[in-house]
């Protein structure tokens, strides 16, 4: 399971409404009430209960709450994790810029240019 519709479902666990979880998340409503439909349809279970005043948790929903939070911590070690592939995110990818120009020769027609023809 992705690790990213996770979040989405713990924050709209522990949020009172869908709208706060997803505002402290940066994203939709309709992004996180997707979220938590995919997660859904991928265990089979409804894990809120949607038909009451506030949007509530299930006991399904409430024990999966558990195990997502356990998964969200061990994916949050292993990230930090040093060495290689791991530790600092790391920087912009460089282009191959080849192995560099020639040394201009005095005398000699610079490469690439053309005689301004009359």
């Amino acid at each position: 399971m992705d690790i990213t519709l996770l979040g989405h479902f713990v924050a709209a666990a522990e949020a009172p409404d869908f709208a706060r979880a997803a505002q402290a998340l940066g994203i939709s409503r309709d992004t996180l009430s997707a979220s938590v439909k995919q997660i859904e349809a991928e265990l089979g279970y409804a894990l809120f209960d949607r038909s009451a005043e506030r949007t509530t948790l299930t006991e399904i929903g409430s024990v999966f709450l558990v195990d997502a939070r356990l998964e969200l911590a061990q994916s949050a070690g292993q990230g930090a994790r040093p060495g290689k592939n791991g530790g600092s995110g790391g920087g912009k990818a460089k282009a191959h810029k080849g192995k560099g120009r020639a040394p201009a020769v005095k005398g000699q027609p610079k490469l690439g240019k053309r005689r301004q023809s009359r």
